[in-house]
């Protein structure tokens, strides 16, 4: 059997497609649904019988997927909440690229400080060096991110991940 993550479901949907036989049950939860012709405990992962694989994607470099990476932490300061934006490592202005190496999530306040200036120049470090991001092909950065909350799912997950910071 091939249990290679696709994607993240509402409970409905994974009802609906075990009841119309295209999916079987892995686990449950402890939620019990019940439905017009019977009862179920809730799935928490399903396979598919039937698959049409599509090609391999990329991580997409947005917004969303930067403060994934950087788990929704500024990476100067290490505070995590509200208002949280992305900074260019070394501005576009001084020939900085947009790009995973690049590009970290980053407080207002910390943002403000740096400026346009290197790290260096603002006497300033860097939590960790930003890189272009493990992940699961079919399934996005920022969805294998909220999927790692759930403990039951890490079995399913883990094998697929070569590098998380959870």
């Amino acid at each position: 059997h091939n249990y290679e993550p696709l994607n993240l479901t509402s409970v409905r949907r994974a009802i609906v497609l075990v009841l119309k036989g295209k999916a079987e049950i892995i686990k449950h939860n402890s939620q019990l649904i019940r439905y017009p012709s019977g009862k179920m405990e809730a799935p928490s992962v399903v396979r598919l019988y039937h698959y049409a694989r599509r090609p391999p994607v990329h991580v997409k470099l947005s917004k969303r997927s930067i403060l994934a990476r950087d788990n929704y932490t500024c990476q100067y300061c290490g505070y995590s909440g509200p208002g949280l934006t992305v900074d260019h490592v070394v501005p576009k202005e001084r020939g900085g690229l947009t790009d995973w190496e690049n590009l970290v999530c980053c407080c207002v306040k910390c943002n403000s400080k740096k400026g346009n200036r290197t790290p260096e120049e603002a006497n300033m470090r860097l939590l960790k060096k930003p890189r272009r991001p493990a992940y699961i092909p079919h399934m996005s950065y920022s969805k294998l991110i909220a999927a790692l909350r759930h403990e039951e799912w890490h079995e399913f997950l883990m094998p697929f991940v070569r590098e998380v910071k959870r």
